[in-house]
Formats: C-alpha cells, structure tokens, sequence
C-alpha cells in the first residue's frame, strides 16, 4: 500500500521559515517526480513545487524565490524548504507523485500569522 506521511508544519509569523518532511513508499518515490501541493480553507489543492529524480524541478509562481524542494532518494523523502512566509501561505500541504496519484496522506497544517 501506497504511503504518504507529512511532518512539519506549524504555526509561524510572517517572514519566518518552515522545512516539511514527506515519507514516501519506496514503490513510488523511486520511480516518480515527487511533488508537494497545498490546499488553503476554501480553495482548490494547487502544485506548490515538484522535482524529478535528476533534479528538474518546477515552482508554483506564487512561491519562487522562497521555497526550494528537494529530496533524499535514499531515505525515499521529499522536502520542502519555505522561506519569507507569508498569510496567503497558509493551507495543509501534501505530498504526492507529480502528476498526483489518488491517494492522498493527511497532510500537515502550516499557518502564517502574527
């Protein structure tokens, strides 16, 4: 069964920074892109920034600048550095395959707030 397990979200003022952990099943990370999205209260689940196992990667334009994602192949997790936080970066953030597979993890909360 597929596994999906996010870690690392918190509650943190704006310019601040947060580092989220994702644990993969090795059946998908070492074959896919791997990918982090988010979804805010109200909104539809967007791409936040996905990589490839060589190393290409793509950023939400929303986001360039401020988070990097990487990923450790041996240990089958995806990262997802975020920097200068701000509000409008609020949402539970997932990872999954890039393009997403149905299954989902739960998620971890990340809210920006003074």
């Amino acid at each position: 069964q597929v596994q999906l397990v996010e870690s690392g979200g918190d509650l943190v003022q704006p310019g601040g920074s947060l580092r989220l952990s994702c644990a993969a099943s090795a059946s998908i990370f070492s074959i896919y892109p791997m990918a982090w999205y988010r979804q805010a209260p109200g909104k539809q689940r967007e791409l936040v920034a996905a990589l490839t196992r060589i190393g290409l990667t793509n950023y939400a334009d929303s986001v360039k600048g401020r988070f990097t994602i990487s990923r450790d192949n041996a240990k089958n997790t995806v990262f997802l550095q975020m920097n200068s936080l701000k509000p409008e970066d609020t949402a539970v953030y997932y990872c999954n395959t890039s393009p997403p597979r149905n299954h989902w993890g739960q998620g971890t909360q990340v809210t920006v707030s003074s």
